[in-house]
């Protein structure tokens, strides 16, 4: 075969294969079968691998990934990716679809489309070719993903025809169907589950290792134009809606069961709609997004400090399902709470199957009166944390049971002391050399805000405690490189890096060790705010209850909690172990300056520039003080929405809706500023 018909076998493959996984893919109408598939995806392999000078950018081959990446490049959006404003009621719909009427003088016209629960990105096109994608990040910049997005089916890596230049964005998603597989396998595998398919797409995508991506089967809706030409003369069009059927000419997959309205009705029984059948798609979709249809009008009507004035996204509230309580067992923490969990018959909720649930404490059973064998109503806070509601008296047969707490701890089994933490009646197990303790206790102090070891899981922490070789966190600055090697899947450069980053954690200061140790009710705030006051830990043994009581964060309570925890024998053994090994009982770095002296601020979100660690770092510096919590002491409260709404006030308790609006609103009425 000459290299003519080489060249015209490879254009046919190439050609056939893109027919036939758009038909798989996008109309779930294959002519094939999965086998026929991969003999030609095979033959095309061959053809290529022979003849390298016949490579083309917009393969399928392309798609199985091989790029492997040390990190991901940054990339500036030319056009900002924002966010919406979300709105939870029909009520607050009606208000943003009244003041459009108002903005343009006559009824408007929407689109209305679902709101894909996945990760946004961008695909930029020159002369028709796929050159680069990235993810969303904080808006303004996100990373270089291109490798990883080539391996999704639905993103074409050449157009049907060939515009000079378009940026488009679009939702990457993991079908409902893969995401199930998948923790199915990662389940037999022994390794952790994807909490939901948003989680495990986000995931997938930022993998340096694009086969990984690959073998994900990811996908992709493409819902706007961001920049550029939709066609080769330059033409543009004036409704969202032309521009989406246009992009589905150039080989796009659009956003599916949209529809054009017109009204506050309309838009009304397209909410109806769409949530009558969000649990029929193949995808998750936690809202619907209403947005003007014409972009002229758009241009009139503006944009936002943070967000776009002609569109909201209508967030459902969350889905309840009905199933049984199996069973409560019990939960040992770091501090000897011990904390009832429901085991439930298993029920698909927002995505996933849920099969536990929190139940915090006994006053939270007795309240919402929940027996073992219970019909029980099921949710996920945030769509994200699964919680039962309510039980349902009326479905009883009589054979349940009143849920009684253990007398005694499940994993050393010595009494339990029960005692008040202001949220109820806890129990808790008061024994110091409790395993389940120990071992929270080490995952706590080992944690980012903590001594930030990083590489020290719950896995090697465990097999730590087992094999005798720690039994406190003390312990772990006695390792050495052997004691790791020797262990299950941790070879000698494994155990190399982490004996550097235990090492390297002695550095981490007097309010990190405090947080570390964690003492009840003491926080990174609080623990910062003792390491100023006091410098040194031979000055915090020394403390009374009046000195912590002095601090402003430090109430009655959590004062009493440090002078117990301090008078403890064993906490002496523990911090002077802890010093002898060379762990810092450092003074707190002094301010640089003054400033921000006299001033609390409360950082919430995700700043533009910068994470909210870095931001309260700087904060102190300049004398300031970072709170966790809005109060009348906050001087500034900003970051994330609020923080880039600056002073508007109204319109921030508008914009961060929901929870987020009330603490908005708690801010407004404590005179509090807002601040970027």
């Amino acid at each position: 075969m000459d290299k003519t018909e080489i060249r015209r076998e490879i254009d046919r493959l190439r050609a056939d294969l893109t027919r036939h996984a758009k038909l798989y893919y996008e109309k779930d109408a294959p002519e094939i079968t999965d086998d026929e598939y991969d003999a030609l995806f095979r033959r095309l392999g061959e053809l290529e691998a022979e003849n390298p000078e016949f490579f083309s950018p917009d393969s399928p081959t392309v798609r199985v990934g091989g790029a492997v990446l040390e990190r991901f490049e940054k990339v500036t959006h030319t056009v900002r990716m924002g966010s919406l404003t979300d709105v939870f009621s029909k009520e607050e719909l009606s208000e943003f679809v009244f003041d459009m009427q108002e903005s343009i003088g006559e009824e408007p016209t929407f689109s209305a489309e679902p709101k894909i629960d996945g990760l946004s990105v961008s695909l930029t096109y020159e002369n028709g070719v796929f050159v680069r994608g990235a993810t969303r990040g904080d808006g303004n910049v996100g990373e270089d993903v291109t490798e990883n997005l080539k391996t999704i089916r639905t993103v074409p890596l050449r157009l049907t025809e060939p515009v000079p230049y378009l940026c488009v964005r679009g939702e990457v998603y993991m079908p409902r169907r893969v995401f199930a597989a998948l923790n199915e396998a990662r389940e037999e595998e022994g390794l952790a589950l994807f909490a939901n398919p948003r989680n495990a797409a986000a995931g997938s995508l930022r993998q340096l290792d694009s086969r990984v991506a690959a073998a994900r089967q990811l996908a992709i809706f493409v819902f706007n134009v961001q920049e550029g030409s939709l066609y080769e003369d330059g033409r543009e069009l004036d409704s969202h809606t032309a521009s989406l059927d246009r992009l589905q000419e150039l080989g796009f997959t659009v956003l599916p069961h949209r529809e054009k309205v017109t009204g506050k009705e309309a838009c009304d029984a397209y909410i109806d709609r769409l949530g009558e059948m969000r649990s029929t798609l193949a995808f998750d979709t936690d809202g619907a997004v209403i947005k003007i249809d014409s972009l002229s009008l758009r241009r009139r009507i503006g944009e936002g400090t943070a967000t776009p004035k002609w569109a909201v996204a209508y967030k459902y509230p969350p889905e309840r399902k009905e199933t049984k309580l199996l069973d409560i067992e019990i939960a040992v923490g770091r501090t000897g709470v011990l904390t009832p969990t429901a085991c439930l018959a298993p029920v698909h909720l927002s995505g996933t199957t849920v099969s536990r649930a929190t139940l915090h404490n006994l006053s939270f059973i007795r309240q919402k009166d929940i027996r073992i064998g219970d019909t029980v109503l099921v949710q996920k806070a945030g769509e994200i944390i699964p919680e039962i509601v309510a039980s349902v008296p009326g479905k009883r047969t009589g054979t349940e049971a009143e849920y009684a707490m253990p007398t005694h701890c499940p994993s050393c089994g010595q009494a339990v002391a029960w005692d008040d933490d202001g949220d109820g009646a806890a129990v808790r197990c008061v024994n110091p050399a409790c395993p389940a303790q120990q071992s929270r206790s080490i995952q706590h102090f080992v944690s980012k805000g903590a001594m930030n070891i990083d590489g020290l899981g719950p896995r090697i922490i465990e097999a730590l405690l087992a094999e005798g070789k720690i039994h406190d966190a003390a312990d772990l600055y006695t390792l050495q490189s052997e004691d790791l090697a020797s262990m299950e899947r941790m070879g000698e450069k494994s155990a190399a890096n982490l004996i550097r980053a235990i090492e390297e954690s002695k550095k981490a200061g007097l309010e990190r060790l405090l947080y570390a140790l964690g003492i009840r009710q003491v926080g990174e705030v609080a623990a910062a705010e003792i390491a100023a006051r006091f410098g040194s830990l031979d000055a915090i043994y020394r403390a009374s209850f009046e000195d912590f009581s002095e601090i402003s964060d430090i109430g009655e309570i959590t004062a009493a909690n440090l002078v117990e925890f301090f008078a403890r024998e064993q906490t002496r053994d523990l911090t002077d172990r802890l010093l002898a090994a060379g762990v810092l009982d450092s003074a707190v770095k002094a301010p640089t300056a003054d400033t921000l002296s006299g001033k609390t601020f409360v950082l919430t979100g995700t700043l533009p520039t910068m994470t909210r660690d870095e931001a309260g770092e700087k904060i102190k510096a300049a004398g300031g003080k970072v709170s966790s919590s809005v109060s009348s002491k906050t001087d500034f409260f900003g970051g994330g929405r609020c923080g880039r709404l600056k002073a508007d006030q109204g319109a921030c308790a508008r914009y961060y809706g929901h929870r987020r609006g009330r603490i908005a609103r708690h801010a407004r009425r404590q005179r509090v500023r807002y601040v970027l």
